[in-house]
């Protein structure tokens, strides 16, 4: 009977109101493409860039990739909203998109 209790006294209800269905799928593209290596490096980079952004060009030796692979692994982490771009001369310069990041960090806790 002991055995019972502890197993019964230990079961809670695990749901949440604050995280759903609907944000799983919303948050999962994200978390799908900084399933990449290459891709949480980059990300991590242009994260600790600032608000003033980083250059592609700026990306290639430290991610030890050639620049279309870079472009390849930004292009990725854009589609899934994690990075926004914009054109400056012929450079792409990439910022993190603030608010999905605040997301991802609240759902990891």
């Amino acid at each position: 009977m002991a055995k019972e209790q502890a197993v019964t006294g230990c079961c809670q209800s695990l749901s949440s109101t604050d995280f759903d269905e609907t944000d799983a799928a919303a948050l999962a593209p994200g978390f799908h493409a900084l399933g990449d290596p290459v891709r949480l490096r980059l990300f991590s980079l242009i994260a600790a860039s600032g608000p003033a952004g980083v250059c592609v060009c700026d990306l290639v030796e430290p991610s030890g990739r050639s620049q279309p692979t870079v472009s390849h692994h930004l292009k990725v982490l854009r589609t899934a909203g994690l990075v926004t771009s914009e054109k400056r001369g012929t450079w792409a310069w990439y910022t993190v998109e603030a608010e999905q990041l605040a997301r991802l960090r609240t759902v990891l806790g």
